[in-house]
């Protein structure tokens, strides 16, 4: 289940709750506050499962451009072996092979700087997601606190 998701339900679980007259308390049901805690508990793991997968798809990623970039470099130096047999030829082949290894280079530059933003941005997203449900649980509990110890002073 989708956190933000769960989260818009909190809120509107706290939001729809009745009103304790004249405060700013709400009264909230607690089998619905605790199946929803129970739902967060199982969808963080489920989103931290996520970014795993797109750790490891980013590692995928980057380990297939590193072979195709190894690929092209034995492309370009078995290339510039047959080119050999003329001086103006090899001169040739090495600016070749030099030209292919530098576009391979940079090809896989750009695609572990693609893969490392995007890993970036997820894990963002997933911290902000958690810091976001944090602040909500904590502000619940300060709720369950408050009512614990309004009776104690009544």
């Amino acid at each position: 289940m989708d956190i933000q998701f769960l989260v818009e339900r909190l809120e509107s679980l706290v939001v729809h709750a009745r009103k304790v007259p004249m405060t700013d308390q709400v009264i909230i049901e607690q089998a619905s506050l605790l199946d929803l805690i129970d739902q967060l508990r199982v969808a963080v793991p489920e989103e931290v499962r996520q970014a795993r997968r797109t750790i490891q798809e980013t590692d995928r990623m980057l380990a297939h451009a590193r072979e195709e970039a190894e690929r092209i470099i034995a492309a370009a130096q078995e290339q510039a072996a047959l080119l050999l047999q003329d001086q103006a030829i090899l001169a040739e082949a090495e600016k070749r092979a030099d030209g292919i290894a530098g576009r391979a280079e940079q090809r896989a530059e750009e695609t572990m700087r693609g893969a490392d933003q995007y890993a970036s941005d997820v894990l963002l997203r997933l911290q902000s997601d958690l810091e976001k449900t944090l602040g909500i649980v904590q502000k619940s509990l300060e709720v369950l606190e408050e009512r614990k110890a309004a009776p104690a002073e009544a």
